[in-house]
């Protein structure tokens, strides 16, 4: 596989277009959740976006709480060294990634 480098660009909240096929759910709690942790440690984790529509891969609840908080532009990476099957199963998969790892109980204690 051709490796590519990420650059991180700084679009409009308005320029990015939601998957309208995203299967992963966002309730207020969640964006709240996210919109308080971009506040306190600042937007760290890039949205994915790809094609000149900017379709979003994986960030929509970033994308929620950045609006949220008020903020007009975020940063991205695109993604359009993907072909469309693959950017589907990549919003997929990103998603589904974080759900399948466990939590090591004893190192979390001591972290919190």
């Amino acid at each position: 596989m051709k490796k590519h480098k990420l650059q991180i660009e700084y679009l409009n909240v308005d320029e990015l277009t939601p998957y309208e096929n995203n299967a992963r759910k966002h309730d207020d709690d969640d964006v709240s959740m996210i919109e308080n942790s971009i506040e306190q440690f600042d937007f760290n984790d890039p949205i994915g976006v790809w094609g000149e529509n900017n379709i979003i891969v994986e960030g929509h609840g970033r994308l929620l709480a950045a609006k949220q908080a008020g903020m007009t532009e975020v940063p991205c990476i695109r993604l359009d060294h993907l072909t469309e099957e693959q950017r589907k199963a990549y919003t997929l998969a990103h998603n589904k990634t974080a759900e399948n790892s466990e939590w090591d109980l004893e190192l979390l204690r001591l972290q919190l």
